[in-house]
């Protein structure tokens, strides 16, 4: 079913070509959608499409910043408010909250889009297309990095690169849940059968992700049990694959290259200090961020 806004004429072919390529993002993703499916979708022929947006390219750009653009205003804004209220003492659960609130009010709002909103923010941010993924980082970087900073702020123990990392984990497993999970049925879940309002859903939503922003760097002990079951899933993918074969299945080795890596990428953070590390390991979406902080 396309999605449909208010006070729009049921002629108004560019909306209905729009709000097609909309639904069908929502439900395929961006290469699995055909211009052929959304002219059909819309009513519409492919003639219509090429004087409107001259190109699907075009078309997928037009039908995500109508929608986002808006949204990263009122994120901006918000955190701006933030800012301006608490300085120094900004936490991660503001900033949190500067990207949820803003959200989860345009969901309720039919006019841009309603309750399929927060599916089609949650395909955005999880389409394998490097074709939306360049448009995100190219078209909001500066929104970006604005809240990058503000977590690297609120969260000062961390440095860039494993916030980089933090942050692109905890955004992307929210975003998958968002792209393919009924809103009120998740809501329904968050709330258990009682009455939630929008403090306590953006509560519920951002306390798994609060947890794992804040998080202690791993110590050395950690490290030690993480390589020891490394070393033993590798000894038995050896013994499978490559049995007679000569390989080093020992833990210490294991555990010493471990180790050795880890402090590479962070020696002397110990001090608070928020400091980088191999930026060409840093998640997509996030390296340009962290190229232009460091």
């Amino acid at each position: 079913m396309a999605v449909r806004t208010t006070g729009r004429h049921a002629g108004d072919t560019k909306s209905r070509i729009l709000d097609a390529a909309e639904t069908l993002f929502i439900e395929c993703g961006y290469e699995a959608m055909s211009l052929r499916q959304i002219t059909s979708r819309a009513e519409v022929n492919l003639a219509a499409v090429n004087y409107h947006f001259g190109s699907k390219e075009s078309l997928i750009h037009s039908m995500l910043s109508r929608r986002l653009d808006q949204l990263n205003q009122e994120r901006l804004k918000l955190l701006d408010r933030f800012d301006a209220m608490l300085g120094a003492r900004l936490t991660c659960e503001h900033v949190l909250g500067a990207m949820f609130i803003p959200a989860l009010r345009l969901s309720r709002d039919p006019r841009v889009g309603g309750k399929a909103f927060l599916r089609l923010l949650g395909r955005a941010y999880t389409d394998p297309s490097a074709f939306i993924r360049d448009f995100l980082n190219a078209h909001y970087e500066s929104v970006a990095m604005r809240f990058f900073d503000a977590f690297q702020r609120a969260l000062p123990h961390l440095p860039r690169e494993e916030l980089g990392w933090r942050l692109h984990f905890a955004i992307g497993a929210l975003s998958g849940v968002l792209a393919g999970t009924d809103t009120d049925s998740l809501i329904a879940e968050f709330s258990q059968g009682k009455s939630m309002n929008d403090l306590q859903l953006i509560a519920r939503l951002a306390s798994l992700m609060v947890a794992a922003l804040k998080a202690p760097l791993p110590d050395g002990t950690q490290l030690a049990a993480f390589a020891a079951v490394l070393g033993d899933a590798s000894d038995c993918a050896a013994e499978g694959t490559l049995a007679g074969a000569p390989h080093d299945t020992s833990e210490a080795t294991s555990c010493a290259m471990t180790c050795d890596t880890w402090g590479a990428t962070h020696r002397g953070t110990s001090d608070g200090e928020s400091r980088g590390g191999n930026l060409e390991a840093a998640p997509v979406s996030y390296r340009h961020v962290l190229q232009r902080s460091a």
